[in-house]
């Protein structure tokens, strides 16, 4: 199918070019290299280390210094200070590595080669590689299953006794202790990635073959003159389980039992239960670009419309998705489980500061609920290590507090000593809202019951955290507006505050949550009436000298105008606290502040341009809506479809696929919107199985830019508000498993 199959002319001959295959926990880049197959492997779970207590001993006195510093406008002291009271000890928190590489040697030289081909059938989750060396065909299919929790990976020859490979596996810089096969023939590999107390793990890696035979040659695998050949991959760590080595063989040993047939459909099954619950159907503008190779079709795309790779890469976030982030799995990082590097970029942590929030935009909306699971269960841990957090640094003893960056243990203390970021104590309130979301697509009322302390916590540290400003308001302080840098009226620089916009928007939606869940489950009663309070005090987004929406207590300048984080419009998107239709004032200002920042070099990040669609998208700005997701293809996408930062983020993959979704559905206003940013580019088609708030499940059709018709779903009773071809509005009651037709004009 043109919307569900990368495909490319040569192996990759980089990371940014390979292929992700992966099961929410196991994950694998496949090069489809020729002499020697590269596949780099990940485990969710291998960290550099185990659980660092950082607080700073002398951050409860330093806030309190810190405070009055920026209160009498003493920036560059107040930063000083901060650096040295507040940020964490040491100041870097655990970060993500990877497992190994498997390579199979074939010495097939791609001199030789004809016909080849190489893909990535994301409508099955396979990753193949085929071509043709001196006459014989060959044929390659890797995957990851969760069914069998293995990867396997099955190699073919056309012509009988024509296959013959070696196979090993190594990496990390050596940084493992065995990759050896044992006196059975198979290969366990093992290491640890730190200290006693850090991350062990281990891979097993064994292989069957018909026809030829099957020998174990120094550290490898070999296989000769065989007809065909299954290799399988099983891995643990010590994070998951004490017995992970013998669990990493047990799994390897239970998928050789059975035959490559039944391992595959056991997959294929598993997997499109999740990916086959949307299907987006676009008109088909590519022309001859459809027959291009992936890469090859995003360099024209620019210059040439081409909907059904909008098609790809909606359905590639999809992928990406559910192969990165399963129940029981870890949460998806920065760059998903996919990393090559020993030290990647920014660790690959989890950036909460928006980055780890903005992958996991599309769970709710796509039809993807349970993958979002993996967030909360470290938001579990955020919650325990940032209630220490929260008593030893800020003196509060109530609820819990997360700076701008986790990792696989939750540590909750403040990350680098980067003045931008570090102290930003804002993480935990924002993951929180991410809980009561997932209620409000499917007001799962024991889901709430068993989440709300995350909700409750995240809030209560509030109630000690925030301090008055002078005029009656609540504000936060010290904190940053996430990376950005001002520039006083008197020409100096800053980056700590008091009282930044997104905070108080935040705390806004975060108070908003726990007062409409304590009338839900009727509970913290006295709680939710402060909160109510509390939230009234606090400042409300106003308009700036520049007609824009002020980032800032005070109307500072931007160093650098067209920066990549927009952070005074997450009342726009994410939150929607500012609509065109109940807010056109601040909608106009939303828009402003987006015109500005683009025309001085914004969206120059993938992700950031992805965020930016979904907020025209909110703005109901079809055209730009297109023109950005245009920029975020023909720009910021290796060729592998992988976002680019630069580097590689996955991040932008997530927001794109969340962008599209938003021009098709949105749930602002208290009513679902049918296709309230509809690209003209994107006259007709139709979709199925995009989920709204309130428990419904929409499928549409379209056609010269209006509804055709849609059908709602109803998974719970209730009523709801349909607003369609812009000014249509209807009130619809649905009993659990009804459904009610629309009809367009």
């Amino acid at each position: 199918m043109i919307d569900s199959v990368l495909w490319y002319k040569k192996p990759a001959a980089c990371f940014d070019e390979a292929l992700p295959v992966g099961n929410g926990r196991i994950g694998g880049m496949v090069y489809g290299t020729t002499e020697k197959e590269h596949i780099g492997l990940n485990e969710d779970s291998v960290w550099s280390g185990g659980l660092r207590h950082r607080i700073n001993p002398d951050a409860r006195e330093g806030l309190i210094k810190v405070r009055e510093l920026l209160t009498a406008g003493k920036t560059d002291e107040a930063e000083r200070l901060a650096m040295e009271t507040m940020a964490g000890t040491p100041e870097n928190s655990r970060h993500y590595m990877p497992l190994g590489d498997l390579d199979i040697y074939f010495d097939h030289h791609f001199e030789e080669i004809v016909h080849y081909r190489r893909m990535l059938d994301i409508d099955e989750a396979v990753a193949v590689t085929e071509y043709t060396y001196r006459e014989v065909g060959y044929r390659r299919e890797v995957f990851v299953s969760a069914a069998d929790d293995v990867m396997v990976i099955y190699l073919k020859a056309t012509v009988p006794g024509k296959l013959s490979c070696s196979v090993c596996i190594g990496g990390r810089d050596d940084y493992f202790d065995d990759c050896r096969p044992d006196e059975k023939g198979k290969i366990v590999y093992t290491g640890g990635t730190g200290s006693a107390d850090g991350i062990f793990f281990a891979a097993a890696v064994n292989a069957v073959c018909t026809g030829g035979s099957r020998r174990c040659v120094g550290n490898s695998i070999r296989i000769e003159n065989a007809d065909e050949a299954m290799i399988v991959l099983g891995a643990c760590t010590s994070f998951y389980a004490g017995d992970y080595k013998e669990r990493a063989v047990k799994t390897a040993e239970a998928a050789l039992s059975k035959t490559y047939k039944e391992l595959r459909s056991a997959h294929v099954k598993d997997y499109r239960a999740l990916y086959g619950r949307v299907d987006l159907d676009l008109n088909d503008n590519s022309e001859g670009n459809i027959d291009l190779p992936t890469d090859e079709r995003l360099k024209k795309i620019e210059e040439h419309p081409d909907n059904k790779l909008m098609e790809l890469y909606f359905n590639f976030g999809r992928y990406l998705m559910i192969s990165g982030s399963r129940p029981g799995t870890q949460p998806l990082n920065l760059q998903g489980i996919w990393n090559d590097r020993m030290w990647p970029a920014w660790g690959s942590k989890f950036t909460v500061n928006i980055n780890t929030e903005m992958n996991y935009w599309p769970a709710e909306s796509c039809n993807l609920a349970e993958c979002h699971e993996p967030l909360f269960d470290l938001l579990e841990r955020v919650a325990v290590n940032g209630h220490t957090a929260a008593k030893e640094m800020y003196g509060i003893d109530k609820g819990y507090v997360c700076h701008h960056n986790t990792d696989i243990w939750g540590d909750c203390a403040p990350q680098d000593k980067w003045i931008p970021a570090t102290i930003w104590p804002m993480s935990g309130a924002w993951l929180a809202l991410h809980v009561y979301e997932h209620y409000l697509y499917s007001l799962d009322k024991e889901f709430l019951k068993e989440k709300y302390h995350l909700i409750k916590g995240a809030a209560e540290f509030f109630t000690g955290y925030l301090t008055e400003d002078g005029q009656g308001r609540l504000i936060t302080g010290p904190s940053v507006s996430p990376e950005n840098t001002y520039r006083t009226a008197e020409g100096a620089e800053g980056r700590m505050c008091m009282g930044p916009s997104m905070d108080s928007q935040i705390l806004d939606c975060l108070f908003t949550a726990f007062i409409d869940c304590s009338g839900i489950l009727d509970t913290d009663h006295e709680l939710a009436a402060r909160l109510k309070e509390m939230r009234e005090r606090l400042p409300k987004p106003e308009v700036g000298k520049y007609g824009q929406i002020k980032e800032w207590a005070v109307d500072y300048d931007e160093v650098e105008i067209g920066h990549r984080h927009i952070s005074q419009l997450f009342a726009l998107h994410p939150a929607q606290l500012i609509t065109p239709r109940k807010t056109p004032e601040l909608a106009q200002a939303a828009r402003a502040t987006l015109e500005r920042r683009l025309s001085h070099g914004g969206g120059h990040t993938g992700w950031s341009r992805a965020w930016i669609a979904n907020m025209w998208a909110r703005l109901h700005d079809n055209e730009k809506v297109y023109e950005n997701l245009k920029k975020l293809l023909s720009v910021s996408t290796n060729p592998n479809m992988f976002d680019n930062h630069p580097p590689f983020q996955i991040d932008g993959n997530f927001g794109g696929t969340a962008a599209i979704a938003e021009a098709l559905l949105q749930c602002t206003d208290d009513e679902i919107k049918l296709l309230p940013a509809l690209p003209a580019e994107w006259s007709s088609g139709r979709v199925s199985g995009l989920r709204a708030k309130g428990g419904y499940i929409i499928d549409m059709s379209w056609k010269d830019g209006k509804l055709a018709e849609a059908e709602i779903h109803a998974t719970v009773t209730g009523e709801c508000r349909v607003r369609y071809n812009t000014d249509k509005l209807i009130a619809i009651s649905l009993t659990a498993g009804e459904s009610e037709s629309i009809k367009g004009e």
